[in-house]
């Protein structure tokens, strides 16, 4: 049974994807309280933003979600399994969900099409397959004439789209993006918002965006606002 069997098979949550009851986490001995008590549930196929000040703990609670750090407190389950307690939260992230960061984190020594292929080496595929999978991926997000290029010759914008292909590469059925505009200009922002929601819509993944920009927020089916550390408010938009 693969890890991502195991996960699965562990649900006991019907649709619902995260399961999370009084999380909190602390810095610096306690002196920082990021996280102070956060319930919530994320169910299959949302759309969801989190949004408010920089400081309030959002990117803090997606690092939680993507298990890339441990709370002090409270519990964080993902499809009825606990993150926390993972044996292999590398496992959890190659083959369950995909993370786009603000600062993109390519690899400069190595071309797109060979940052694509980098989750994939978490997997059993062929070199070939692997290759193959990430052009099509690059393709899919209009990267087609860029495959070879190494990060320091492709645009903000083109850098964004290579991480976004990345964060495809295993199949996720969850997209976490942290601040994914903030370092593009308002040109580049909005190609690259539009190519997310496209690519939410298509696959039918569920995704979590972080955003400080209640214009960016908006464009999701649910708002989540917070403030120091904890949830101020959660409502469905239109969209």
């Amino acid at each position: 049974m693969n890890p991502t069997e195991t996960i699965a098979e562990a649900s006991g949550t019907g649709d619902s994807i995260f399961d999370v009851r009084g999380l909190k986490k602390e810095f610096d001995d306690g002196s920082v309280q990021a996280l102070r008590g956060v319930d919530l549930q994320i169910h299959q196929g949302e759309f969801v933003a989190i949004t408010g000040p920089s400081g309030c703990g959002k990117s803090t609670l997606l690092q939680m979600l993507g298990a890339l750090d441990a709370p002090s407190a409270g519990t964080l389950n993902y499809r009825g399994r606990s993150l926390p307690d993972l044996a292999d939260p590398a496992a959890y992230r190659a083959k369950e969900v995909g993370i786009i960061f603000q600062a993109f984190h390519l690899l400069p020594t190595f071309t797109a099409v060979e940052n694509v292929q980098m989750p994939m080496f978490e997997t059993d595929r062929p070199a070939s397959e692997r290759r193959e999978h990430a052009i099509s991926l690059l393709k899919s997000v209009g990267l087609e004439h860029r495959i070879h290029h190494f990060p320091t010759k492709l645009s903000g914008g083109e850098r964004q789209r290579v991480a976004i292909a990345r964060s495809l590469a295993n199949g996720p059925s969850v997209l976490l993006a942290d601040e994914p505009t903030g370092n593009l200009d308002s040109e580049n922002a909005h190609i690259i918002l539009d190519l997310i929601i496209r690519l939410h819509r298509e696959q039918m993944m569920t995704m979590v965006l972080v955003t400080h920009d209640p214009t960016i927020a908006a464009r999701a089916s649910r708002v989540i606002r917070m403030m120091d550390g904890r949830i101020r408010s959660d409502s469905n938009t239109s969209s």
